[in-house]
């Protein structure tokens, strides 16, 4: 039998994903002190490749990035690691287009707004 002491302190994993390194970096720090265990990426192509290692019970991801977009890198996780929660954030206009055709894909997102107020965040990982 599991000891439930072991359990209860298991943090969840949150891994974050921005081509901005200070504000992947940013939002892992304050994760971190809010008690998950949360990991920054700088690519859409990374965020997949520690998909394996990691096993994030959430991805938190820039929609607009150099090379693979958040929500193909969404797509791909929900792919992989069905149970994942996925959040996106993007400060720019060009994210409709893109949220529209992966809804035409069959895939939904919950999207917040660039600048992400840490509050805001712990809500919604929380909630």
């Amino acid at each position: 039998m599991a000891d439930p002491t072991t359990a209860a302190t298991i943090k969840p994993k949150v891994l974050v994903a921005d081509d901005e390194q200070v504000i992947a970096n940013t939002l892992a720090i304050i994760l971190n002190q809010a008690g998950f265990e949360a990991r920054a990426v700088f690519s859409g192509e990374k965020a997949i490749e520690s998909l394996e290692s990691f096993q994030p019970d959430m991805l938190i991801s820039d929609v607009i990035m150099t090379g693979m977009t958040g929500i193909e890198a969404a797509i791909i996780t929900r792919d992989r690691l069905p149970k994942c929660k996925i959040l996106l954030f993007s400060g720019q206009a060009a994210t409709a287009d893109l949220l529209e055709k992966a809804r035409a894909q069959g895939h939904e997102f919950e999207i917040l707004a660039k600048p992400v107020h840490p509050t805001d965040l712990l809500a919604k990982l929380r909630g």
